[in-house]
This record gives C-alpha cells, sequence and structure tokens, in this order.
C-alpha cells in the first residue's frame, strides 16, 4: 500500500490506497469464499432432504422406480385424516389466540411502558431455556382445577404452544413495530377522535402486517411440528400419529413428515411474497404523490 496526500481546505488529508493487485485479489477471493459457503450449507440440508424425498418416492425399492403410491395412499392410513385436523385446528386457534394477546400488548409496551421492553423480552424468552417437561407440568398444575374437557383434550395444548410460541412472536412484532413511527401515529387518530381499540385495528395492525404474518406462520409451524408435550401428555396431534406409523411403516411416517415440512415451507413462501409485495408498493405511492405535487 501507499499513502497519498491530498489537499483538502487548508489542510492535508493522508489516503491510503491499496495496490490494484491487493484490490484485484480481495476480489476474487470474497465471491470464491462465499460460494464456497453457500455450497456447503446447501449440500448440509438438502442432501437429506433429496434422500428422503426419494425414499419416499420407493427409491429405496430400485426394481419399481419411482412412484407416488405412498403420497396418494397417505390419506387411507387410519387415523391421517382425523389427527391431521386436530393438528390444523391446533395451530389455527393458537395462532388467533397468540396474537389476540400479543399485539396490543406489544403496541401498548412500545407506547406507554417502554422501560419495561427488556423485562418482558426476558419473560418472553424462557420457555426457550425451560424444557419441554417442565412447561407441561406447569401448565397442568395450573389448570388442573379447569374442566376435563379442557385439561383432557387439545384444548391444553394450545395454551402450551402459545407459551413456546412467545419468543417468536415477541421478536417478530418488536420488529415490525419498531420500524413504524408508532406514537406519531397513534397520537394522529387519537387526535380524529379514534378510540385506542379503533387506532389499534385501522392504524397499528395494517403497518405491522408483515410482522404479524411472520409470528402467525410460526407460531403455526410451531404447533404443527410439536410432538414432546402432546406425547407426553397422552393426546393425539398428527405428529404424535407420525411416530406411531413409522414403528410399523418407515416410508409413511417420513412421507407424513415431508407433508408437514412442506406446508410450512409454503407459509414461510406466503409471508415473504407478502413482504415483497407490500414493499413493492412503496414507490409507486410515493410516485402518485410526487406527480399531484408537480401537478399543483
Amino acid at each position: 500500500m501507499d499513502d497519498r496526500d491530498r489537499q483538502c481546505g487548508g489542510g492535508r488529508v493522508h489516503v491510503v490506497a491499496a495496490a490494484d493487485g491487493e484490490v484485484a485479489a480481495m476480489t476474487s477471493r470474497l465471491p470464491v469464499g462465499r460460494a464456497v459457503v453457500l455450497v456447503m450449507f446447501a449440500a448440509y440440508f438438502l442432501v437429506p432432504l433429496y434422500a428422503a424425498v426419494d425414499f419416499t418416492l420407493g427409491g429405496s425399492r430400485r426394481n419399481m422406480g419411482h412412484t407416488l403410491s405412498i403420497w396418494t395412499g397417505l390419506i387411507h392410513q387410519d387415523g391421517f385424516t382425523e389427527n391431521l385436523m386436530t393438528s390444523l385446528k391446533i395451530a389455527a386457534v393458537t395462532v388467533v389466540l397468540l396474537l389476540v394477546l400479543m399485539v396490543p400488548t406489544m403496541a401498548w409496551l412500545h407506547l406507554r411502558l417502554p422501560r419495561m421492553r427488556r423485562l418482558v423480552e426476558g419473560i418472553c424468552l424462557l420457555p426457550m431455556a425451560i424444557p419441554a417437561v417442565v412447561i407441561a407440568n406447569g401448565i397442568l398444575g395450573a389448570f388442573k382445577s379447569w374442566p376435563e374437557a379442557i385439561t383432557g383434550s387439545w384444548w391444553i395444548l394450545v395454551f402450551e404452544y402459545v407459551v413456546l410460541a412467545l419468543p417468536f412472536t415477541y421478536r417478530s412484532l418488536d420488529a415490525g413495530l419498531s420500524a413504524i413511527p408508532l406514537a406519531t401515529m397513534v397520537e394522529a387518530a387519537r387526535s380524529l377522535g379514534a378510540s385506542w381499540p379503533v387506532a389499534l385495528w385501522r392504524v397499528v395492525v395494517p403497518n405491522i402486517r408483515t410482522a404479524i404474518a411472520s409470528a402467525g406462520i410460526l407460531g403455526a409451524a410451531l404447533a404443527l411440528g410439536e410432538f414432546t408435550i402432546a406425547h407426553l401428555l397422552l393426546l393425539d396431534t398428527f405428529p404424535v400419529w407420525t411416530d406411531q406409523a413409522g414403528q410399523q411403516d418407515g416410508e409413511v411416517a417420513i412421507t407424513a413428515a415431508m407433508l408437514i415440512l412442506f406446508l410450512s415451507w409454503l407459509l414461510l413462501m406466503l409471508v415473504s411474497h407478502l413482504g415483497r409485495g407490500r414493499k413493492a408498493k412503496k414507490p409507486e405511492t410515493s410516485g402518485k404523490k410526487q406527480k399531484v405535487g408537480t401537478g399543483r
């Protein structure tokens, strides 16, 4: 490297310039390193996924070739439809309860109690550090006086999954609320006569739509794939059915697991598409405002 002096006003600025060869070497090394890392990560995730999909298509029976018979016959398995619908109901109710609880709480926390955000964050992150067995026993102890229709059915799983999804929900909503001028929006809505529920529904929620969708998708994915707590409570869900089916037929279990994985991917792709669509609308809106201003 060589130092070059440049005059800037009345003083002298020392500019450190790298040699052309060093710059070329740096630019040539970086893409190669990134490509190697990407290939390694892709192989780490895609090779087992390919092996699982190939196994469900009959890849273990080379003399028969690939076939969709396992996928098409999955719906005719005993308990498949009932347990899948149960898991879908659990996921839907979990997402609704989670968002109804957390969206107003997070908005109020950002507006009125910003100093309590660290404390609430620590509380919401506790499920990541507490074992699932402890959470299951705690929920059962808290709801032991409730009717058997709740504690002995899939409703008890809803309350447990709401607790387990708190870390992901908090992170998603906190990022969404931190990215908007929340206080200004709410004050403007209140000054126009809107009540707090109306301001929350008509002003806050539309501006954090992507964050809400992300929190909902993560909660749904957790509810669809959770096995430990449902197994400990002796409740029938789709992951529990998958484990039981795997003891009799490994191909059916792998196919069911791939089905849940693909459903989760579709949900994540939907959230990503919603986020890109929302970002793409912003330049159009600003362009329209600029045209109106020039017309005046």
